[in-house]
């Protein structure tokens, strides 16, 4: 009986003693940085520096080889339809001409001979002075006399044609913007002499990096074009023309935007600057210390505000574009929550 209120005073001991020992200390809340994601209202405005160049441009060649003797025209000049521009040595030409031209009078004269002779056998055969045979004889030589001035008379013609090829004229009103050749030297069919920037239309030809045409403008964007030396001088456009192929060299894209009503103050060759803004990306921007990773995915901290603690959600990182001098990564997670960040660079990402 002794033995067991002993033991009973050293439970009851026990248990007081450890009534007494200090309980754990509770986690001690981290402050946090976060924002709140949300879509922006509009895609980037994206600026690109370009030239005015005419919507229409032609180069004019000749269409033989030969030594060019005269170029009347030079780079800045004004031209007027039919305007010479340039002349080749037209000696062989109008040798040509000549030839042809004796060739055509010599069938002309054996004809009117044939015409004769068929006409007076014809009235012979018709009176029964001559044989049938010599009719068809007669007969067969008019109409070959005919064939030959056919024949003559197209030759003539070529080398008309091939003379006045010699000549070059201007096939529309415009500006010389280039030349390609110097009188004195001998020059081969199809080479640019001269090249003419036909009046009328003007386009802004911009060279646009890959990453913009793969990721596609907005469906007939407007792009605001203003001069870079005054940029109180602007107009409007729409792109009409995309290079099917990038340039082997720069790897970018040439675009051609049709300027609408050019003020005239946009002249041939001067520097621009086309504005354009393009689709809203598919997504929101968070900063890119909010990014971390968790198996292997990216993810991020997201705030729940009714009990203040944060959970890990993957998200999918797209391309990262830049910003205000930031790198940033798109992130389609439905907007409206917080995002736990604390760096000032910022990303996007996709979730």
């Amino acid at each position: 009986m002794f033995k067991s209120r002993i033991a009973i005073a050293a439970l009851i001991a026990a248990t007081v003693a450890g009534c007494d020992k200090a309980a754990p200390p509770a986690q001690e809340a981290r402050p946090v940085r976060a924002i709140t994601i949300e879509h922006g209202a509009q895609g980037e405005v994206v600026s690109l520096t370009g030239q005015i160049r005419a919507k229409d441009q032609a180069s004019l060649a000749f269409r033989l080889d030969g030594r060019m003797i005269e170029r009347t025209v030079n780079v800045g000049d004004v031209l007027k339809p039919g305007q010479v521009v340039a002349r080749l040595d037209p000696q062989i030409q109008d040798n040509a001409l000549r030839s042809a031209e004796d060739n055509l009078a010599s069938a002309e004269a054996v004809l009117a001979e044939a015409r004769l002779t068929f006409s007076r056998q014809q009235q012979l055969l018709k009176d029964g002075w001559t044989p049938r045979a010599n009719f068809d004889e007669a007969q067969q030589k008019l109409l070959t006399a005919e064939a030959q001035v056919d024949s003559a008379r197209a030759q003539a013609r070529t080398a008309q044609d091939q003379q006045s090829y010699t000549v070059l004229s201007a096939d529309a009103p415009g500006a010389v913007t280039a030349v390609g050749a110097e009188a004195g030297e001998v020059v081969r069919a199809g080479q640019m002499i001269v090249q003419l920037a036909h009046e009328g239309g003007r386009d802004a030809v911009f060279d646009v990096p890959e990453q913009l045409i793969r990721n596609g403008p907005p469906q007939d964007p407007q792009v605001d074009i203003a001069l870079t030396n005054d940029p109180q001088v602007k107009a409007t456009g729409r792109v009409r023309e995309i290079a099917p192929q990038a340039d082997a060299a720069t790897r970018t894209f040439q675009v051609k935007v049709g300027i609408t009503d050019p003020p005239a103050a946009m002249k041939l060759g001067d520097t621009v600057v086309g504005s354009i803004r393009m689709s809203a990306p598919p997504g929101v921007e968070v900063p890119a210390s909010a990014l971390t990773e968790t198996g292997g995915r990216p993810a991020v901290w997201v705030v729940e505000p009714k009990n203040h603690t944060v959970s890990l959600r993957n998200v999918e990182v797209l391309s990262p574009t830049s910003g205000f001098g930031e790198t940033k990564l798109f992130c389609i997670r439905r907007i409206g929550v917080l995002v736990v960040t604390m760096a000032v660079a910022s990303t996007s990402a996709r979730a």
